[in-house]
């Protein structure tokens, strides 16, 4: 009889705060660019996981994002993160045109366990 090994793919907590905080960046240019809120040429096209995105070529909104997804992802390490919301502002009125909130659910046993 043939035996059989089974590899179990294991992502840490680490890992998963990295991948949270990444989507959210890729989100973050994906609403920036459809809803028109930079001109279109100011994003370039790059393949990620097989599709096409958007990111924002700008370096203040670029810097921006970095430093935001950084501390995105130790917020998540420390679980002290339960929800990301982007609002678009009219920068004449100040009044909210579009809120997104992306809700984060942490397993606080992993939390605690380091």
């Amino acid at each position: 009889m043939a035996s059989r090994t089974v590899a179990k793919d294991i992502i840490t907590l680490r890992g998963s705060a990295a991948i949270v905080s990444e989507f959210f960046g890729y989100a973050a240019n994906s609403i920036l660019y459809n809803r028109g809120v930079y001109p279109e040429e100011s994003f370039a096209k790059v393949k990620k996981y097989g599709l096409p995105m958007l990111l924002t070529q700008d370096e203040g909104v670029k810097s921006f994002i970095s430093n935001l997804t950084a501390q995105l992802s130790e917020w998540l390490e420390a679980g002290k993160l339960q929800r990301v919301v982007l609002v678009i502002m009219s920068k004449a009125t100040n009044e909210v045109l579009e809120r997104w909130n992306f809700s984060i659910e942490t397993d606080c046993e992993v939390v605690e366990k380091g």
